[in-house]
């Protein structure tokens, strides 16, 4: 891998050679690498940075000798050395984010070369770093939107292989929910200040500037990100009509000046379940459904002596006891990523190079579930004159998924209906008998059933050239342009399997059982074959112009933007095989075959502009603003204007601040109001739709298509808008040790697009169109603070605490004409649901005549709460509860700290408010819940908090009520990793420069009330593929 990284910084190299030789004007030679001869030899540049306050070292300072290529990064220590150092005197420029750069001479002998220290003057590092905002940067300093920040270097201590898991409480006002822990489909849903619409409400996420970019969040490599930055009000307004939802802006990392480094990194771990449902035994399980038979009135189906037997389990072919999970999961299943980066430059060119490759196994016994990546990066920047900066960047990435052709839902749904007094194998190693329509879980997830192999992959390239007008300073013209493709194919051969079974009867002469095998699954082989295309193009042109007029600041922008996507796909099917070892379309029959394809061609254009202005770095105003068309409405309603203002007030650069609370190294107020729109809805809903139906036959068999209508048109359909407020206040005290930001913030959104189904009968007989009827109020409140200290001279910490709440509510919805004040959407939250209110458990049969109850009710039964106080347990009795399974509050912790050779990250997320509706379909069709089992109500245990034993149809578990919402709060150590760097002494010798061992573990802990399945979890019925708990072990290298 190493040699294949220098084999493409060489040929990036050589592709950027004309940067590296054109020249510069005559007055201004460009920079070359020094050339020593016998009279000019060369020599070394050894010293130490420190911080001139603390006099502690400042590691990552970059040197260079000016004029030259000659260059270094201080290391842990704040040492550097550099090697070929022309004899004479020399220039040195250090740089550091969040100190002032300097210029030292130093007078190099060839004999002795030379020893430079240097003291360094801090600055207040959060106001100097820079924060990616829409279309450019800004210095912290000066922001005056609601916009977080998390470095990438954050992130490549979480083993997570999807980075949408890992900004969940890294970030104040981002909500992650990780509901599957399945390779390669493990992403997390993500909400910025929870959801406001009943449509999309994914974040529009901007990569490198190129929104919606194919491929999205979830599969980029960490080691890749210089930053994430994410847009949470009026500040998100330059985006437009996607921008509603808030944006996440991610940026990748670039070349640097100096020596080249080569990075090598990996790491190797394993995975398990982090929670997985406790279930009953075959006893406890057959007790129980003797019990739902007394409940019916029947005969039990199990003898007092057949349970003792499957007690006893002394003969496991006829009284097995299967614990189906330990059956089907393995106790670990391995995954390992390895990544090399190349990372360098000069002052004309500049390049930063990676490969990364990952692979992750699935949960199962002789698994047929993988997922493998392939990714390449190359950053590159040139200066090709004066005034010209070329950016070049080129991606790919190869997604791989393996997979049983039974889903995951299936696969663990007949887990849970799996039943413990039935086998999953017998004895001499076959497959039990099946579980439901064929399917046994021990052989649906592995190979005997087919594959689901499904591949993507991206390319990516970007071109921008930015011009520097002579004449004109401060002014910049910068054009651009991106090109996404993705290629897909999905390949899913679907084969019988077979399954035995056994009536406990018949034996062979020696006496062992005979076994009847059955075909299960399929007929004969399927093949179902799927190919997609996905082309992108954005063109954007930006005129931005920055000027410093003593103490008055200007800066004007104003750009174009043009995107078209076109899409295409094909799909095939065959059956009829002529055999199982032939899985190409070729070779299926002509009976029942299927093709079928699709094609679609979108486009975007907007213009957008921002105008910011500050006095002094003390008084901040911007405006921004985009004018955005979006091709998915008609064509007089297809251009909108999205407008943002914001304001901020650095009360810290006051005398009266500065004289009365010294110890402020920062304080500033910010204000800020936008408009912002959300397209992500259905296309096309101002056209009317059809379908193709093959149900009408003419003759005696000719079969005719027809169309019929799917889609009653809206031609006044147009996007939603949101009316977005914010508060914020940010501080930094004590020389920036401790900092903090808090914001509080309002939405209105109007015109959501939804049915109106309820004030409408269904006997109209209409398709009804979506209309722009809802209207959704929000308002929250977010922040962060963080304490930063040294130890000593080699130990340090810091500590972030940050969080948010959000609460939604209805303001307008289309209600059902006559419904109850309590089960009215309008002044509830979004997607609640309405339950009967369960108030307890039946504990006898005086309690059921003394409470109002359904017809059959009995002792063993939940209560439902007569909420209308008529005297019967109706529909008018359910009432609407205001949670859902999204979060009210998430946060985190994030602890980080340096002790000698030693480091340590450890992260807790968590969150409350949200709940989870689980009740398992156990009784006649699966399992029962071990802690249901513990706790269930009998005659002997008439005060059980868990109602009677119940089978699938009994009526108050088959209708919704709030026994069943579980509370989903949780904390969760999410992210724990130990470190230690090898002393610089034992590396000196072997031309390293740095290198670390780590040991990291993701999911480790989990503190909630739930405790039947992981709190993320969104499945009622625990048919989900659980989150992963990983161990991991690794490596890095710098050269």
């Amino acid at each position: 891998m190493l040699r294949l990284a220098s084999a493409c910084c060489a040929a990036i190299a050589t592709m950027a050679m004309p940067f590296a030789s054109s020249r510069l004007p005559a007055q201004s030679p460009p920079p070359q690498a020094p050339v020593t001869t016998p009279n000019q030899q060369a020599a070394t540049l050894t010293g130490r940075v420190i911080d001139s306050t603390t006099a502690q070292p400042v590691a990552g300072v970059q040197l260079v000798i000016v004029g030259t290529s000659l260059g270094a990064r201080t290391d842990m220590d704040g040492r550097f050395r550099i090697s070929r150092v022309p004899a004479g005197e020399q220039r040195v420029r250090f740089t550091m984010i969040g100190y002032s750069a300097i210029e030292r001479r130093v007078l190099v002998t060839a004999d002795q070369g030379a020893t430079l220290d240097v003291r360094m003057q801090s600055v207040a590092t959060r106001l100097n770093n820079m924060v990616v905002v829409g279309y450019g940067t800004q210095k912290a300093a000066t922001v005056t939107g609601s916009v977080s920040a998390v470095q990438g270097s954050r992130l490549e201590a979480m083993p997570s292989p999807n980075l949408s898991n890992m900004l969940g409480g890294t970030l104040p006002g981002v909500v992650s929910v990780a509901s599957s822990g399945q390779p390669g489909a493990d992403g997390a849903t993500i909400r910025i200040r929870g959801s406001r619409t009943l449509n999309d409400n994914s974040p529009l996420v901007v990569i490198d500037g190129v929104p919606d970019r194919a491929g999205g969040l979830d599969r980029l490599n960490p080691r890749d990100i210089e930053s994430i930055s994410v847009l949470k009000d009026a500040s998100a307004a330059i985006y437009g009509a996607r921008a509603a939802n808030g944006v996440i802006l991610v940026t990748t990392k670039r070349g640097s000046t100096g020596q080249p480094e080569l990075t090598f990194s990996a790491d190797y771990g394993s995975n398990r379940p982090a929670r997985l449902p406790e279930m009953t035994d075959a006893v406890t399980y057959m007790t129980m459904l003797n019990e739902v038979d007394q409940y019916r009135g029947v005969a039990p189906r199990y003898s007092a002596q057949q349970i003792e037997n499957f007690r006893a389990g002394s003969d496991p072919w006829l009284y097995p006891n299967t614990d189906w999970f330990a059956e089907v999961i393995r106790s670990s299943s391995p995954q390992s990523r390895a990544d090399v980066s190349l990372r360098g430059g000069a002052e004309r060119m500049k390049y930063f190079l990676s490969l990364g490759t990952q692979s992750q196994d699935g949960y199962y016994e002789n698994t047929a579930s993988r997922y493998n990546q392939y990714a390449f990066r190359s950053n590159i920047d040139g200066k090709a004159t004066d005034h010209l900066d070329i950016r070049f960047d080129l991606t790919g990435r190869l997604e791989d998924r393996n997979n049983p052709n039974r889903p995951a839902s299936e696969i663990f749904r007949a887990i849970m209906r799996g039943k413990p007094n039935l086998p999953a194998y017998w004895p001499n190693g076959l497959p039990g008998p099946d579980i439901e329509y064929g399917n046994n879980p021990v052989v649906i997830g592995t190979p005997a059933t087919g594959y689901d192999r499904d591949q993507r992959f991206y390319v990516q390239g970007t071109l921008n050239g930015t011009l520097a007008i002579p004449g004109v300073k401060g002014l910049t013209v910068r054009a651009g342009a991106n090109y996404d493709q993705m290629f897909g194919y999905r390949k899913q051969w679907r084969t019988p399997w077979t399954l035995y079974t056994w009536d406990g009867l018949a034996r062979d002469a020696s006496g062992q059982p005979l076994l009847q095998a059955a075909q299960r699954g399929y007929n004969a082989p399927e093949l179902q074959q799927d190919n997609e295309r996905n082309n992108g193009v954005l063109l954007n042109v930006v005129t931005d112009y920055q000027r410093q007029m003593g103490r008055h600041s200007l800066g004007l922008m104003a750009g174009a933007e043009r995107q078209t996507i076109d899409y295409s796909s094909m799909a095939a099917f065959r059956k009829f095989f002529l055999s199982d070892q032939l899985d190409e379309i070729f070779a299926g029959g002509d009976a029942e075959k299927q093709n079928g394809g699709s094609a679609g061609l979108a486009r975007r254009q907007n213009y957008f502009s921002r105008i910011n202005y500050n006095f002094a770095d003390r008084y901040l105003i911007e405006f921004v603003g985009r004018y955005d068309g979006s091709y998915i409405f008609a064509q007089d309603r297809r251009f909108g204007f999205f407008p943002g203002v914001s304001g901020g007030w650095r009360l810290s650069e006051e005398s009266f601040v500065r004289n009365t609370l010294p110890m402020f190294n920062d304080l500033k107020l910010r204000a800020s109001w936008g408009r912002t729109g959300n397209d992500r809805i259905d296309q096309w809903q101002y056209l009317a739709s059809y379908g193709y139906g093959n149900g009408y036959v003419f003759g005696v068999n000719q079969e005719v298509k027809s169309i019929y209508p799917t889609r009653t048109p809206n031609p006044d359909v147009t996007w939603e808008v949101a009316n977005q407020a914010n508060l914020g206040l940010d501080a930094s005290l004590f020389h920036d040790r401790l900092s903090f930001t808090v914001d509080y913030f309002t939405e209105k959104r109007d015109d959501i697009l939804w049915f109106r189904n309820a004030s409408v009968p269904q006997s109209a007989g209409l398709v009804l169109p979506r209309e722009n009827i809802g209207k959704v109020d929000s308002r929250g409140v977010d922040g962060s603070v963080t304490w930063r200290q040294k130890l000593s001279t080699n130990s340090s910490f810091d500590v972030t605490l940050n969080g948010g709440v959000t609460k939604n509510t209805i303001r307008f919805w289309d209600e059902a004409p006559g419904a109850p004040e309590w089960q009215r959407s309008t002044g509830s939250p979004m997607n609640t649901g309405l339950y009967y209110r369960s108030i307890g458990v039946f504990r006898d049969q005086a309690a059921v005549n003394a409470y109002p109850h359904w017809a059959g009710a009995r002792p063993g039964d939940l209560i439902f709460e007569d909420v209308d106080g008529d005297g019967a347990i109706t529909t008018d009795d359910r009432v609407r509860i205001g949670k859902t399974g999204e979060p009210t509050f998430t946060g985190g912790l994030m602890f980080t700290g340096r002790f000698g050779g030693f480091d340590a990250t450890a992260f807790f997320a968590g969150a409350t408010g949200a709940t989870q509706y689980l009740a398992t379909e156990s009784g006649d069709l699966g399992n029962y819940l071990a802690d249901y089992a513990d706790n269930r109500w009998t005659p002997e245990n008439p005060d059980a908090t868990q109602p009677r034993t119940f089978n699938g149809g009994e009526y108050w578990r088959s209708n919704a009520n709030t026994f069943y919402l579980r509370n989903a709060d949780y904390l969760r150590l999410k992210t724990l990793e130990i470190g230690y760097r090898l002393p610089q002494r034992l590396l000196s010798t072997m031309r390293v420069r740095q290198a670390r061992v780590y040991a990291s573990g993701l999911n480790l802990l989990t503190w909630d009330r739930m405790k039947l399945m992981d709190p993320e979890a969104r499945s009622s019925s625990a048919q989900y593929y659980p989150q992963a708990r990983v161990f991991n072990f690794g490596t890095s290298f710098t050269f």
